[in-house]
């Protein structure tokens, strides 16, 4: 069955615990757009002037260097929304977001949401806690960056996707995913992805394929996920 923009606001966690009410009334803002693949949704820099949220396909959520590397920072799935920040604060984009595959969304824009934010205590209130959250986990990231292996960042990052987008098979959660886009995403070499995963591979805790990692053993890939420097 196809998502609608209020299922998908329900259980997005930037609109999720409100009432039936308040999606209701932020789904009757959505416009819908389909992109296709390779197609850019917003450049880094961008006015801030919406939220999107994918009923379809896959967007891909990224920033680039100042020597024009890319850093993927997420995979958004249907069900999914981004562009969250610029809704609240309308300042300029702070990443890219580019279709991966035929993607539709629905957009919500901010001028029109903007009046109902004013007017919604409830909502509001809801907000500012889940921007507290999201500072949380910007602070934890950092920490991660300081204080685990470069190991440990790779299979804490590997998990974290698997639960957000992994796919439950016979041999394990299965992640749709690159050697190359998990290199982007942690800011290191495709070789050193590569590294781990192969060592990891011949002990039996993941499997690989073109495009693909399945986590066989999430234990032991949760005791290499708490390792420091």
């Amino acid at each position: 069955m196809a998502l609608t923009p209020t299922t998908v606001i329900a259980r997005d966690s930037l609109f999720r615990g409100l009432t039936g009410d308040i999606h209701e009334r932020i789904a009757a803002l959505a416009l819908r757009r389909v992109y296709e693949p390779g197609a850019i949704i917003f450049m880094r820099g961008d006015p801030g002037d919406s939220l999107c949220g994918v009923v379809s396909g896959r967007v891909r959520i990224s920033v680039s260097r100042p020597a024009g590397k890319e850093v993927f920072l997420n995979i958004m799935a249907p069900g999914d929304t981004f562009g969250e920040i610029a809704l609240l604060d309308g300042e300029p984009r702070t990443a890219t977001a580019i279709a991966i595959v035929r993607t539709e969304l629905f957009i919500i824009p901010r001028k029109q949401f903007a009046p109902l934010l004013m007017s919604e205590p409830r909502l509001a209130s809801h907000l500012i806690q889940l921007l507290c959250r999201r500072v949380r986990w910007t602070a934890q990231l950092m920490e991660d960056s300081a204080l685990l292996t470069v190991a440990a960042r790779v299979a804490k990052r590997l998990l974290s996707l698997a639960r957000l987008h992994g796919r439950e098979t016979a041999a394990g959660t299965k992640l749709h995913i690159s050697q190359e886009e998990l290199a982007q995403f942690l800011g290191v070499s495709r070789q050193i992805v590569n590294q781990y995963l192969q060592g990891w591979k011949a002990k039996g805790w993941i499997l690989s394929g073109r495009g693909n990692v399945t986590i066989a053993n999430v234990p032991a890939l949760e005791r290499v996920a708490r390792e420091s420097q």
